[in-house]
């Protein structure tokens, strides 16, 4: 069962005069488990991989992406949710083929990691439809932990400016992403703003070999969170601020 506790920190001595006193407060939890492990609780992944036209220059980089969902695939749990997706011009799936999810098991493990190796370059970069696309999917399997990984090298093209920020704000609350930029022509202006509305993280892999260590990591740590949503109320007395 989780349990949930709160530490905090402040300075306890003043300066003569001081009137501020600033204090972090820690939540952390433990005894959660692992994703989707609690009863009653489902857990769902989805990788999006980028194979607009530029992701073949250099081939490195399509090569580098395919490898690196494979090993994103490999640490998914079983009878977790999970889907594949390839978002150019539009988001398709590579797995399963038609618009849904499949729960994890060794076949569709199998199967899934062979889709991938079907991944080819093509196309401009509309990231807005590959959200909105998530977003659906997402929808079509019962609430609890919805995560994505969402890998990028370039900027958005092929979409008007308006939709990103609306696919963005029908997708908020839905799922949370995890963003990567290969390489460096992606805008990070753009992947921050998905992080930072989906809550997710946002770094670059500069060198495509890095990649399958980063997708590792990030699905390992998807795949450690027990607890699917958890609300903190937090009481402020007079005279206090939260920042």
């Amino acid at each position: 069962m989780p349990d949930f506790t709160a530490s905090v920190y402040q300075n306890e001595y003043l300066a003569e005069g001081g009137t501020d006193v600033h204090a972090v407060v820690s939540v952390a939890c433990s005894g959660a488990g692992s994703a989707g492990q609690t009863e009653g609780v489902e857990a769902a992944e989805i990788i999006i991989v980028d194979t607009s036209g530029s992701m073949d220059m250099p081939p490195a980089k399509i090569a580098a992406a395919r490898r690196a969902a494979k090993v994103a695939v490999g640490e998914i749990l079983d009878n977790t949710w999970f889907a594949v997706v390839s978002g150019n011009t539009q988001a398709q799936m590579v797995y399963p083929l038609r618009p849904s999810m499949a729960k994890m098991d060794a076949q569709h493990r199998q199967e899934a990691l062979q889709a991938i190796d079907g991944l080819r370059s093509r196309g401009a970069t509309a990231i807005g439809s590959w959200i909105n696309a998530t977003s659906e999917l997402f929808s079509s399997v019962p609430s609890g932990q919805r995560h994505a990984i969402l890998l990028t090298d370039g900027k958005i093209e092929g979409e008007s400016p308006d939709a990103l920020p609306a696919a963005l704000r029908a997708a908020s609350g839905v799922f949370q992403c995890d963003c990567r930029g290969i390489g460096d022509d992606w805008v990070v202006e753009e992947l921050r703003s998905i992080a930072s509305a989906l809550l997710g993280t946002v770094d670059i892999v500069a060198d495509p070999e890095d990649l399958e260590a980063d997708f590792e990591a990030m699905m390992r740590t998807a795949m450690s969170r027990g607890v699917a949503d958890a609300t903190l109320r937090v009481w402020a007395p007079q005279g206090s601020e939260l920042l």
